[in-house]
Order: C-alpha cells, then structure tokens, then sequence
C-alpha cells in the first residue's frame, strides 16, 4: 500500500533535504524495510538491507537537528513520526524510521515528518512476523518488505 509522509522542512530542513534528494535520486526504490521492532519502530533506507548501511545526499553523515522548541520536537516520537536513524550523535545518513506507537525516546533521532496517510500500511509492516535479532522482538521481517518506488508529491 501507500505511505504519505508529511515533511517538516521548518523543524529539520538537512533532514528533509536529504530525504528529498535521496528520494528524487531513485535511491530509497526497492530498498526494504530491514528492521521491525514490534509496538515501537519499522525501519528502512538502508541499501544493504542489513542495518549498517547507508549514505546521506550530502555524501558523508550530517548533523542531527534536535531544537527542543520546534513543534514536531515538543510533539515527541508518537505514532505515525518519521525520524532519522542513527549510530550515535550527528550520524544521519539515508536511514530512518517510522514510531509503531507513541514512545517516551529521549530526543536523540531528528523528527523530520509524520504519516498523513497509510498508517494502517505502517501497522501492517509492523505486524509482519520477523526472525529476532535485537531481542524477541526487535529483528528482520521474515519475508522482504520492499519499498517499490519512492515519490515526492504535492498532493
């Protein structure tokens, strides 16, 4: 099914930037989302399909953008949030990741967009049975979950 993302290009303009570009490029096509971790996080943007891949538009990681007083920040890492993934402070490259619930993170992943439809598609994907890497139930989805093309829309 379709996910449509709302970007905050106010709150995280390298994030979006970088989400942009990346996309416009083709690279996020038929990457997969390689991480589940059930009621928390789906994963992806990663080409390797592993966890440990990935490079941002700019070539080499970019810095998180984590203002406490912008909206999406005050707002917190709820359902349906977009937020970059990262190996540790101003480590953004091309993955990221979508909240399955409301969760308490500490403000550490850059926020840069929220689902505005296809939540049901975010759940689905959440749902799907893995093979447990991280814990019983934070692992790699049994069967792909690819996405097949990424597009910028205005609508």
């Amino acid at each position: 099914g379709d996910i449509k993302v709302q970007l905050y290009d106010k709150d995280a303009p390298k994030a979006v930037e970088n989400f942009l570009r990346l996309t416009n490029s083709g690279y996020y096509d038929c990457l997969t989302f390689h991480r589940i971790a059930k009621g928390f996080v789906i994963q992806g943007g990663d080409p390797t399909g592993t966890g440990t891949g990935g490079q941002s538009a700019f070539g080499e990681d970019f810095e998180d953008e984590l203002d406490p007083n912008t909206p999406s920040a005050k707002e917190g890492y709820k359902h349906g949030v977009l937020a970059m993934a990262n190996r540790g402070p101003n480590t953004n490259s091309s993955q990221f990741f979508i909240m399955l619930a409301d969760n308490q993170l500490p403000h550490n992943y850059t926020i840069f967009g929220k689902v505005v439809s296809g939540l049901d598609v975010v759940d689905k994907i959440g749902a799907v049975p893995i093979t447990p890497q991280m814990g019983p139930t934070d692992g790699t989805p049994k069967e792909k979950v690819v996405i097949s093309k990424a597009v910028i829309s205005d609508k």
